[in-house]
């Protein structure tokens, strides 16, 4: 089978990894850090602001069952792509919306859809496309955070109770 890779930054990575995990054709999400200049870097060093990278989730998928254009929408729709900075209440740039090709034909895809979410941002869209640098995995404890808290919670996580 073949399979693709897909990496973005929608502010906190619990949220997206959990959101890209439950798309049909998403075979394995992890997330981590990337974008930035040092190297290995873990949770702490990430927060502190000083190493450039932002929290991402890295996708892989099988493309006969879900488009890399699908997986922008979903990308999309996650989270607030006109704030800078930020997302929501988490505040520094490690949450900045990004978009990291693999490919020369995922920036083409990814730009194309940018200028359509633009005119319909009015021209507000914060995301940056950028070429994919080193994916460093986040500490084992963020890897399907949502899942283990659910678990963790008797499958009341998500139900309010």
């Amino acid at each position: 089978m073949q399979t693709e890779t897909a990496i973005f930054a929608a502010g906190c990575f619990w949220k997206p990894e959990y959101i890209f995990s439950k798309v049909s054709g998403v075979l394995k999400t992890r997330v981590g850090y990337t974008g930035g200049k040092k190297k290995n870097p873990n949770y702490s060093m990430v927060c502190g602001g000083n190493t450039g990278h932002v929290e991402a989730v890295e996708i892989t998928y099988n493309p006969k069952i879900v488009s890399y254009k699908d997986l922008l929408d979903v990308f999309w729709e996650s989270h607030n792509p006109t704030e800078k900075d930020r997302q929501g209440v988490d505040i520094g740039a490690q949450y900045n919306s990004m978009i990291f090709y693999t490919n020369e034909k995922q920036r083409e895809i990814a730009e194309k859809s940018k200028k359509e979410k633009q005119i319909e941002f009015g021209g507000k869209i914060a995301t940056q496309i950028k070429k994919a640098p080193v994916f460093y995995p986040a500490e084992e404890y963020h890897q399907k955070y949502f899942e283990k808290q659910e678990m963790k919670s008797n499958n009341s996580f998500f139900s309010g109770r």
